[in-house]
């Protein structure tokens, strides 16, 4: 029966979740449109649904170089999927409703605040200001950045580059328009330039950090306290850059396809370079198919655990990563619960993690099996691990890719869109929209049951 009770339930993750979905068939059909490629021809559909889902789930994965096939309306188009993608359509309805007056009411507050990540609504309308406000600053300065290398040598044509690269990076997308100094080349011929790599990794820290931690950041001069949740997040993400900088300099030393024709001041570069990418961001500056095995397998490592939750960016979060190391800390030293800096760990916040952490491993295996059932690997040399690496790539929202895309067959391509749908919205957050209804947790009395585990 039909009740009021049930009009008014709201299921934000399937809202959001639908949200994203409407923006990538919207995108898929504006580069359908002959007007959105250069030869004046209609991109397959399927085509255009990968890259429309790419371009918003903020991977990076593509079809076609984006320079050499999209026209500048098309280049416009991905450039505001990549927008809205990174922050969330309902984050931007949210906000301008904000600015024309509008009153969000308690379904609007509870659906923007699972949106941008927020505990509490009273907190909603201001963290709708500032995440419009930071976003578009930062963007603003990255361009700026990188207009100081690009438009002294192309013009305003470098205008155009700046602001599509500082987007990009910002929103952790992982496109670029550099296809004019050759198809897919992405950031390899800038190994010499640390005004461009260093800006590039700069505006993908900041958008992989967080919206919630920059706002703590911001009040720590009036409070001079920080949120747990900000401790584990700047300390995990500076850990894991430079256990990723160093991992890849190491094993890619004597690499004549990567690193070994590269001076040592580009071999720095492009280390650092790779270890914050791999973080959900997609650019490159080496040759990522000619990696040694060992290093693609450390590049899933980091790739699945990606960035932070209410960011720009993908993977399990570094919080979720820290949550489970912590637990199994915890458990060998004989303590009942998790603690992270003399601080207990909530059981729900547990059980979340693992599920997370379960459900991304289960994706991530499908779409591997997938790729190695419909694509000819070895026809193109390729194999096993570049499979799962480009799953994993997808999963975790990056876009960095062993060549594997470019040869994927439909249903690794359908496979694939769906895995960067998840990723992006979240494996918990897509599980929770498909139930028909979320009922409120009572605690049962059952019967304890034993079982054995380890």
């Amino acid at each position: 029966m039909y009740t009021a009770k049930k009009r008014g339930f709201i299921n934000p993750a399937r809202i959001i979740s639908a949200s994203f979905a409407g923006v990538i068939i919207i995108g898929t059909l504006l580069l359908r449109m002959p007007i959105s490629s250069k030869n004046g021809e209609f991109t397959p559909f399927l085509d255009c649904l990968f890259t429309s889902a790419s371009a918003t789930c903020v991977t990076g994965l593509v079809r076609y170089d984006t320079y050499t096939h999209w026209s500048v309306f098309g280049q416009g188009v991905l450039l505001m999927l990549i927008q809205v993608g990174g922050l969330g359509l309902v984050t931007f309805t949210s906000f301008f409703n904000l600015v024309i007056g509008r009153k969000l009411g308690l379904r609007g507050m509870r659906l923007a605040s699972e949106s941008i990540n927020s505990t509490s609504y009273g907190d909603v309308p201001y963290l709708l200001r500032m995440v419009i406000k930071f976003t578009l600053s930062i963007e603003a300065i990255g361009a700026v950045l990188l207009g100081i290398y690009f438009v002294p040598r192309y013009g305003m044509h470098g205008v155009g580059i700046a602001v599509f690269l500082a987007i990009s990076a910002f929103c952790n997308a992982g496109f670029d328009n550099l296809g004019f100094l050759g198809e897919y080349t992405s950031l390899t011929s800038f190994n010499d330039s640390y005004l461009v790599l260093f800006t590039i990794m700069m505006l993908i820290i900041v958008g992989g950090l967080g919206f919630i931690v920059w706002n703590d950041l911001i009040a720590w001069r009036k409070t001079r306290k920080l949120l747990l949740h900000t401790k584990v997040v700047l300390l995990c993400t500076a850990f894991l850059i430079m256990i990723g900088m160093f991992g890849f300099i190491m094993i890619e030393w004597d690499n004549p396809a990567t690193l070994q024709p590269l001076s040592l001041k580009e071999k720095i570069g492009a280390g650092f370079m790779q270890s914050v990418t791999m973080r959900t961001a997609g650019f490159n500056s080496i040759n990522l198919g000619e990696m040694h095995d060992a290093t693609k397998v450390f590049s899933m490592i980091l790739m699945f655990i990606g960035a932070a939750p209410g960011s720009t960016g993908g993977g399990i979060k570094v919080t979720t990563f820290t949550v489970i190391v912590m637990t199994a800390v915890s458990m060998i030293r004989g303590k009942e619960e998790p603690y992270i800096m003399r601080r207990r760990i909530a059981a729900n916040v547990v059980y979340r993690s693992i599920a997370i952490l379960f459900l991304g491993i289960v994706v991530a295996g499908i779409t591997s099996i997938v790729i190695v059932m419909t694509c000819p690997l070895e026809a193109n040399g390729m194999d096993g691990i570049d499979a799962v690496f480009e799953a994993v790539s997808a999963f975790a929202t990056v876009g960095v890719s062993s060549g594997v895309t470019s040869i994927s067959s439909k249903v690794a391509q359908v496979a694939l869109i769906m895995t960067m749908f998840i990723g992006r919205v979240g494996p918990v957050s897509f599980g929770l929209s498909l139930a028909a209804q979320q009922h409120i947790s009572r605690k049962l009395i059952v019967p304890e049951g034993k079982i054995i585990v380890g």
